[in-house]
């Protein structure tokens, strides 16, 4: 047997969804994904509660991000002043793979803005595809970051080496580290695209996911730059 499902209308309409019953093994189903009152279904799965949602996902998102800026501010600040405090920095010669960790950060967020214009497009195997393409992407990366680590370690810098080599390792571990959380993330909105009939936390989901994704990317944009920079 299948089931029939109609999704809701797409964000940003002004279409009030439809709270018509669907059909399951020859039965009716009041209460499907659009609302009902009966059935154990969800309510409140129109418009402008997904766009509640959507807005609560977002707010804690921004939240979060405020305060890694305020972790990676120290410790910028905290290079500078320690670059200038003696004689004893030694300069990097950063490992090449780093260009390709760059490359492919920028690719994911790439990937990951298509799978969000997919899903306000409703064309879910679309979304599904470019948001594992993305997680890919983002373990690939890590995998780069953790190959640029060895490099280092081949050439005898190692995390108590030198100031500069310290500062290297802490910035791109704690980078790293704030990766695997939206990788998390990424696996959470997978999930969502993946749940049956779940058209009310898979748009948040998406959203914040994307958002905190774009500012990764642009986090390691600033580190790898800083990095070269100041080396």
């Amino acid at each position: 047997m299948s089931t029939t499902l109609t999704p809701p209308p797409a964000l940003g309409e002004g279409e009030k969804p439809q709270t018509g019953p669907s059909t399951r093994g020859g039965g009716s189903e009041p209460g499907g994904r659009n609302g009902g009152s009966g059935g154990g279904g969800r309510t409140g799965g129109g418009p402008d509660s997904i766009q509640r949602l959507i807005q609560r996902y977002k707010l804690g998102t921004w939240v979060g991000m405020g305060g890694i800026v305020m972790i990676f501010a120290a410790f910028t600040s905290a290079l500078v002043v320690r670059k200038g405090m003696g004689d004893d920095w030694v300069s990097l010669d950063l490992p090449r793979i780093l260009w390709v960790s760059t490359v492919l950060l920028l690719i994911s967020s790439f990937t990951i803005e298509i799978a969000r214009r997919r899903q306000r497009e409703r064309t879910d195997p679309g979304v599904r595809q470019w948001l594992s393409f993305t997680l890919v992407l983002g373990a690939l990366f890590l995998g780069t970051q953790y190959w640029g680590w060895r490099d280092l370690a081949a050439q005898g810098m190692y995390l108590s080496t030198n100031p500069s080599s310290s500062f290297f390792y802490v910035l791109t571990a704690a980078h790293g580290l704030h990766i695997f959380g939206g990788i998390l993330a990424l696996s959470y909105a997978v999930y969502r695209v993946w749940a049956p009939a779940d058209w009310i936390t898979q748009p948040a989901a998406i959203e914040a996911t994307a958002l905190y994704w774009h500012f990764m990317d642009g986090l390691w944009v600033y580190l790898f730059l800083l990095l070269l920079i100041w080396r």
